[in-house]
């Protein structure tokens, strides 16, 4: 599948080789142990370990982060469990880890739970390959880019390049972009990890993460993490995410073209100010964004004068939802500082642009950014 097209994979993905009266994707196999006689040698022996319909969904993202190579993937309960499993399986008392000053907001979490196993971390921004100072003698770094919220963007290859001479693991966060906005492993990662409760699955209501590797080492380590602290997912929640991929790249394609003409409306208002839209060719990430994306993501962000304009805004628009998360088929905005851990004014917005049509979209943005105004 390595030579076609993005939609044509995103369809085809995971799926077995056709039987005669059996569907094209399985149902979910709803399994806590299966018949297991004498030695247990099979691919399925207890629901905890394996199921039948994670391998399919394993298998289709493994298609989609590294098409044609061997790579594997394992699937966790959320994005969460998922970074958790790369760093916790691989850092030890006495090793350092490298984490981003402005990832996501659950990091600040994951920092402590290290320091408390006695691993040093140390943070640096993404913007500016800022986590190139701080690499000396670590054992693994993790990058955010595209960053949540803020929208800053490094040189992927250059970063980890960098990581490889001095010993130093990469694990990449690639939420924001979907495989089929970036490819970290193809940029030289060891580790493509997401919380596919957003883009890759698109519709807000399943919970779902994962890891891929190209290393059975590094993978087996993974797997085994998840194992001991059985975060699993749920067999229909796998089922759901792999039925969601199918349409993955018309989700995303309507999402990305819209993103972009909303960061050009927003760029025209002068109430606007700090826009960041990767793919917007006046972004200051964008030189860097454009070699290494192919797809730039459903995330604008930008900052309203103060806390009550960005609220009256917020309440004003009538086809977007106030909520957190990114990357489903409605859009979503908050103001993200409501939240506290994020270093943002109290006006910024994080507006996660869904499938609507993009002159409803930006009309109802306009209406509301007036209203807001007064």
């Amino acid at each position: 599948m390595s030579t076609m097209g993005d939609g044509t994979r995103a369809v085809r993905a995971g799926l077995p080789e056709p039987e005669q009266y059996e569907p094209t994707l399985p149902g979910p196999v709803f399994a806590a142990h299966f018949h297991l006689s004498g030695e247990p040698t099979g691919p399925y022996t207890y629901g905890r370990d394996t199921n039948p319909t994670w391998t399919h969904l394993e298998r289709a993202i493994g298609e989609l982060e590294a098409p044609g190579e061997a790579v594997e993937t394992t699937v966790f309960a959320s994005g969460m469990a998922a970074i958790s499993a790369v760093l916790l399986s691989q850092a030890r008392t006495g090793d350092t880890v490298v984490l981003p000053d402005d990832g996501y907001q659950a990091l600040p979490l994951v920092r402590e739970q290290l320091e408390a196993y006695g691993i040093e971390v140390r943070t640096a921004p993404t913007g500016g390959d800022g986590q190139l100072a701080v690499l000396e003698g670590a054992r693994l770094l993790w990058i955010e880019t595209p960053s949540n919220p803020g929208l800053d963007v490094c040189d992927l290859r250059r970063v980890i390049d960098a990581a490889h001479a001095g010993g130093t693991l990469v694990a990449v966060d690639n939420t924001l972009a979907t495989p089929l906005g970036q490819r970290p492993l193809e940029l030289g990662a060891d580790f493509s990890v997401a919380s596919d409760t957003k883009g890759m699955t698109g519709h807000g209501d399943i919970l779902l993460g994962h890891v891929t590797c190209r290393d059975p080492g590094l993978a087996a380590g993974v797997r085994r993490w998840r194992k001991v602290v059985g975060a699993i997912p749920g067999p229909m929640e796998a089922w759901l995410a792999h039925r969601s991929l199918a349409t993955l790249e018309l989700r995303i394609d309507r999402q990305c073209a819209t993103a972009l003409v909303l960061a050009e409306a927003l760029g025209k208002r002068q109430e606007v100010t700090g826009l960041r839209y990767p793919g917007l060719p006046t972004d200051p990430s964008y030189p860097v964004a454009v070699r290494q994306m192919r797809r730039f993501g459903s995330v604008v962000s930008f900052v309203l004068p103060d806390r009550e304009i960005a609220e009256r805004f917020l309440a004003g628009l009538r086809l977007v939802d106030d909520a957190t998360s990114f990357g489903g088929v409605r859009s979503t905005a908050e103001r993200r500082a409501r939240w506290g851990g994020d270093a943002v004014p109290e006006g910024f917005i994080r507006f996660s642009v869904g499938a609507e049509d993009a002159d409803d979209l930006i009309a109802d943005v306009e209406r509301a950014l007036d209203e807001a105004m007064g």
